[in-house]
């Protein structure tokens, strides 16, 4: 006799429920051993951050000392008083809110015109206009300090806020380019084909149509823009010298006297400049990273 299961109407053998999967122990120890890596490398990379924290809310007389701990014997927040207080905390602020957001706006207009010249027409050099913005932007930045700042120094751009956002939006181009044409050349042209046949002009295709498709590519490009801009150091450093129009990052040096450094009003300062970008970059990471997978699709 059979010992198929057989189904009341047609007789036929019923489908078998599927095997629970059984996870192999050398598939297990392969996977402990990568979840310690992981825990690991989290750990030493979180590490000075949160030693940045703890040095921030010791008083300065243990920073000082040699017998140091993992938790603070005492939590003062003395240092983020004097940080505050500090000359030029105010300006500061100015400065670098100046030059990023412009720097920003400016680099996103400037990249996505860039982006669609390059995805839509056809023209003699594109690739080869693509390839150098991928070789520049490999090139490290100290390589290029000297030339842009002796044709700054030739412009009147030292000391000017200008002259810095400049830098910071050319800095950013080849990356905003390149990562906005990857959502350009996925966008159907037949989709602003048709706009423009429903009585859109080009602009107004683009506005209705082709800016919402590239919001996820912007986004993710302005991210990257932004914490470029707000954490640059060496040509802020180097591009201005003006005390009241010093960078947060520029500024942070102004904890360091002839006195010595004032070392718990420094980790002060620079939570408080890190904890913005940080807690920022926690919201929207979701968006930036569906914004930069999806434009690398194709192209």
């Amino acid at each position: 006799m059979s010992t198929a299961t057989q189904t009341p109407r047609t007789g036929t053998p019923a489908a078998e429920a599927p095997e629970p999967q059984v996870i192999r122990p050398d598939r297990k120890r392969t996977r402990l051993g990568y979840n310690i890596i992981a825990l690991v490398t989290a750990a030493v990379m979180a590490f000075p951050v949160y030693w940045l924290i703890v040095s921030a809310l010791r008083p300065n007389h243990e920073i000082r000392s040699y017998d140091q701990t993992l938790w603070p014997s005492s939590i003062t927040f003395d240092n983020f008083a004097r940080a505050v207080k500090q000359d030029n905390f105010v300006t500061a602020i100015q400065s670098s809110l100046i030059v990023s957001i412009t720097a920003v706006v400016g680099g996103m207009i400037i990249a996505t015109l860039a982006a669609l010249a390059i995805g839509r027409f056809r023209f003699f050099g594109r690739r080869a206009l693509l390839m150098v913005l991928i070789l520049v932007q490999m090139l490290p930045p100290t390589a290029m300090l000297i030339p842009i700042y002796a044709q700054l120094n030739a412009m009147g751009g030292l000391d000017e806020y200008w002259g810095l956002i400049v830098v910071y939006l050319v800095s950013t181009l080849p990356f905003a380019v390149v990562m906005i044409r990857g959502f350009v050349v996925n966008i159907p042209v037949e989709l602003e084909e048709s706009a423009m046949v429903d009585g859109c002009t080009r602009m107004g295709a683009f506005r209705r149509v082709i800016f919402p498709l590239l919001a996820p590519g912007l986004a993710a490009a302005s991210i990257f823009a932004l914490v470029n801009a707000w954490n640059e150091y060496l040509f802020a450093y180097i591009l201005i010298n003006d005390n009241s129009k010093y960078t947060l990052n520029v500024w942070l040096m102004t904890f360091t006297t002839e006195r010595g450094t004032d070392y718990g009003a420094l980790m002060a300062a620079s939570t408080m400049i890190a904890l913005p970008v940080v807690v920022f970059f926690m919201i929207i990471q979701s968006k930036m990273a569906a914004g930069l997978t999806s434009g690398a699709v194709k192209g």
